[in-house]
């Protein structure tokens, strides 16, 4: 029913439309052009609920004048004529204007009604083909609250309206405005931008005072969602609007015990604020200024504005247009011709003849390149759309609004020396805020920025801002003090109000270095809670004598002795089929490289030293590769002989020509010694001390970190990786051939040693950590020894019947008759 009501509104204000024409338009609210861009400026503002007892339009020549308003208005009429004098962007095609004075939110339809039409009449949805408008593009309006009000008129037909001033960061949802864009950073921009200042002076107690209206309240929701979690505190809000009580409302602040204040208005609102302040006798203050107002060219000239204390603000930074200048100079020369009084349509007439040029100059920029990047991203867009890229544009094409939003939306060009580009919500994507000071000239002195792309980067300068309490940075916090010998604790709702408690173990507190936090006790000492000293801690580490540490030095002993053992078993019986199968003269350097690995163990008992810690991993991974390499080449070997060889056999004659597996077992160990030189080089292990596990104690150990040997960890898990695959390969040869079960077998028990002690490593931090370690490294060496040599031995030892060239030619010939079959 109320969207009936609306189509039946619009139908009447449509048909209506007619009898408002008074005339000719006058020339400085319309050009004619081959295509037309809408304007919407708040030349005036209506200050106070205008009633009415009449369905009637408001006559905003008759309130209040906004001169910098007006400027922007006059940055659009520029931008047009800049565009229409090119020869490149337009080259063809003249851009014409149709601009209406909106200085109302809800009484100003008429002229977007007008806009929206086409030969006076408004079409439905469904016969936009007979639409004759030249309409196709809006810029405007100002306000967020004059935005949301009439945007869903541009949205139902896809009209791009492109805001200069609408920071809401409602308009950032496309599925609600999906037309529309803005050239002005969105709330959530200059927010971030206060914030860093509060974080940047350490104010931690602070009010915010908004404009009761969709910008303010957007811009407070923004604010206190920003804060939440930090150890800022929002003392006090209020929103301000015309009624404001200002004497009650300081009474207020001073209630509060607030030093710093928030202004998040437009600013004919933060105006009546500060001349409140300074009538009110508002002192010592630091004001914040949002970009709607930080430039305002009255107030920083006020008489009694430095009593109210001092003034930052976030502001666009400052951007001449060329050209601009001259061209106020001569349409102000040329408008003294003009009779506004002549017939025009409803609200487009000034009446300020006593404005000069000079005011315009001078008058507050803010916005102002925001009109002129959105009149020029309009054109970039048209130039798209009509294909002007040859030198002259098509205009037999069927211009369409949405055509023109389409392309907008890829706008990417540069004007002057700013970037013009859009995100997906129609919000730009580059650009910065600067960071102003009103000094004692009553100019608002830049004195930092912040750049919002591609990178965050912010910065101001403490020493050009000259504040109201004799040259120091004003503080503001909530609660008084603490005593000596106390941290201050939060109390109630606010990070900011605290009370005074003792601090906990391992800290203390000094009062001349920081009164708010404790400080920790030094590396090597401890202190329990209330303490005001600190005790050394104990130190710990394993030594040689310790119980663990025997256990698995005797298994290194032990370990040692099987080799050799098995060294002599193997020699004896070296002719013999079960050691040729096993690797033949590869598993005297396995073995040897397996006692050779277990050297390690040793380093990790006593006090680390910069040797010790080094030759922790060092033999180990050095010679464990090797071990590894000639498994991958024994396995390799067996799949070449029977099943590779018949298919490639040039392969195996270069393998056996050239020593295939030697070549690879020494690529192994020269890759191996390479990667632990370049990474004991760059970042040598070293011995520290581990203060964090526990209070009392400081555990020694190695700084070891996975950077120096990560190279080498990633040769041995390759060579892990080629033991799988190459076994797998061979999980069907002859029993006696098959080396898949053991190798497998042995390779799980080494991934499942380590795994459990990476966890042990996460879940223990004690100095048994160093007796797991070395556990871990005897663990992977006895994986090998038990469970791939062992079996062997036991064959020569108790099983000589199979130990015999006719078992295994037997076990051949079966194999070759299974794959014959």
């Amino acid at each position: 029913m109320r969207g009936k009501l609306f189509v039946a509104y619009l139908y009447l204000q449509g048909s209506l439309l007619p009898s408002l024409v008074m005339g000719i338009f006058a020339s400085e609210f319309k050009l004619d052009g081959d295509y037309l861009i809408g304007g919407l400026f708040d030349i005036h503002h209506v200050s106070t609920p205008y009633r009415h007892y009449k369905p009637e339009a408001i006559t905003c020549s008759r309130e209040r004048f906004i001169l910098s308003s007006y400027r922007r208005f006059q940055v659009m009429k520029f931008s047009v004529d800049e565009i229409n004098k090119s020869t490149k962007l337009l080259p063809n095609v003249t851009l014409g204007y149709e601009i209406f004075d909106h200085c109302s939110d809800i009484q100003n339809f008429p002229g977007i009604l007008k806009l929206i039409s086409g030969n006076s009449s408004m079409y439905p949805l469904d016969e936009l083909s007979k639409n004759s408008s030249k309409l196709i593009s809006v810029v405007g309006t100002y306000t967020s609250t004059e935005t949301l009000t009439m945007a869903p008129m541009f949205m139902t037909h896809l009209i791009p309206l492109v805001s200069y001033g609408a920071a809401s960061s409602a308009l950032s949802r496309k599925e609600r405005y999906p037309s529309f864009l803005r050239t002005v950073h969105p709330n959530k921009d200059v927010i971030e931008v206060v914030y860093r200042i509060l974080k940047n002076f350490n104010w931690r107690w602070v009010s915010f005072l908004y404009s009761d209206g969709d910008y303010g309240k957007d811009g407070l929701d923004l604010f206190i969602k920003k804060i939440k979690d930090t150890e800022i505190c929002l003392a006090y809000h209020k929103g301000l609007n015309e009624n404001t009580d200002h004497p009650l409302l300081f009474k207020q602040l001073e209630a509060q015990r607030v030093n710093v204040i928030i202004v998040f208005a437009p600013e004919w609102t933060a105006e009546a604020l500060i001349k409140a302040a300074i009538k009110q006798n508002v002192t010592n203050k630091v004001w914040i200024a949002g970009d709607a107002w930080s430039l305002h060219k009255q107030l920083p000239k006020e008489n009694g504005i430095r009593n109210v204390g001092t003034v930052l603000g976030v502001a666009e930074p400052k951007m001449d247009i060329p050209g601009f200048n001259d061209f106020i100079s001569s349409s102000k020369a040329q408008s003294q011709h003009v009779n506004e009084d002549e017939g025009t349509f409803c609200n487009q007439i000034c009446k300020c003849p006593n404005v000069t040029a000079e005011d315009i100059i001078d008058a507050d920029p803010s916005f102002s390149f925001p009109v002129y990047s959105a009149v020029y991203a309009v054109a970039h867009a048209l130039h798209n759309v009509l294909q002007c890229g040859t030198g002259r544009c098509d205009k037999t094409i069927s211009l369409q609004p949405y055509m023109v939003l389409a392309a907008l939306k890829k706008s990417n060009f540069k004007l002057l020396t700013q970037t013009v580009q859009f995100d997906e919500n129609g919000d730009p994507m580059s650009g910065s805020s600067s960071i102003v000071f009103w000094n004692n000239s009553g100019d608002a002195e830049e004195v930092g920025f912040y750049k919002f792309h591609p990178f965050h980067q912010f910065f101001i300068d403490r020493t050009k801002i000259q504040w109201h309490s004799d040259g120091e940075e004003p503080v503001s916090f909530c609660s008084k003090e603490c005593p000596e010998g106390y941290s201050k604790t939060q109390e109630g709702i606010h990070k900011c109000c605290f009370k005074c408690t003792i601090c906990p173990n391992m800290t203390y507190i000094n009062t001349t270095e920081d009164p708010y936090n404790c400080i920790s006790c030094k590396e090597t000492e401890w202190s329990e809670a209330g303490s005001t000293l600190c005790n050394l801690r104990l130190v710990e580490y394993i030594p040689f004598s310790d119980s663990g540490a025997i256990v698995i030095m005797f298994g290194v002993c032990a370990l040692i002795g099987l080799t050799l053992a098995m060294c002599v078993l193997f020699a004896v019986n070296y002719n013999t089929p079960v050691v040729k199968s096993a690797g033949g003269p590869m598993c005297f350097l396995t073995l040897g490289c397996l006692t050779l690995g277990s050297l390690s163990v040793f380093f990790y008992f006593d006090k680390p030293t910069v040797s010790s810690c080094v030759l922790r991993f060092l033999p180990f991974l050095l010679f464990f590769t090797v071990c590894l390499a000639c498994f991958v080449v024994r396995s390799f070997q067996i799949i070449c002989i029977f099943k590779i060889a018949a298919k490639f056999p040039k392969l195996l004659s270069w393998w056996m020509k050239y020593h295939g597996q030697w070549l690879v077992i020494s690529v192994a160990f020269v890759t191996q010694a390479v990667l632990l030189t370049i990474g004991y080089s760059v970042a040598p292990p070293k011995p520290y001390s581990d203060k964090l596990s526990y209070t009392q104690l400081t555990i020694l150990g190695c700084d070891l970190t996975l950077m120096p040997i990560s190279g080498s960890v990633t040769l041995l898990a390759i060579l892990c990786s080629l033991c799988f695959i190459f076994s797998y390969m061979g999980k069907d040869l002859p029993k006696n051939y098959n080396e898949a079960k053991a190798i497998t077998f042995c390779l799980l028990l080494l991934i499942l040693t380590w795994i459990v002690l990476i966890t042990t490593t996460i879940l223990y931090n004690g100095k048994h950590i160093h007796t797991f370690t070395a556990l871990a490294v005897l663990s992977s060496l006895y994986s090998f020894l038990l469970w791939y040599f062992l079996p062997k031995c036991y064959i020569i030892i108790f099983q000589s019947q199979k130990n015999t060239q006719q078992h295994f030619q037997g076990l051949i010939q079966n194999y070759t008759k299974t794959v014959n079959q």
